[in-house]
């Protein structure tokens, strides 16, 4: 048996991994890795794999994020709350 928490964590953490793989292939259809620039105008020098990774990195940070705002905004439902 899975733990609650873990059950929760779970629930949050994989629908977020699958939307951040979603996600990055959408943008990276749109964008190259290689016409990136650093504020200022300065090019990366990461090799391609690296932005990947780092950019999908962000984007599961961004969608867990806010998965887990909306769970810890539910809060856990009490006997009493059926009532208005």
């Amino acid at each position: 048996m899975i733990a609650p928490r873990m059950r929760l964590a779970l629930q949050v953490l994989w629908p977020a991994f699958l939307m951040a793989g979603a996600m990055e292939m959408l943008l990276f259809s749109v964008i190259d890795p290689t016409d990136l620039q650093w504020f200022g105008g300065v090019p990366f020098d990461w090799p391609r794999q690296a932005v990947y990774t780092v950019t999908f990195g962000i984007c599961w940070a961004v969608i867990t994020s806010a998965s887990a705002m909306t769970v810890l905004l539910m809060g856990q439902a009490s006997p009493d709350s059926n009532r208005v």
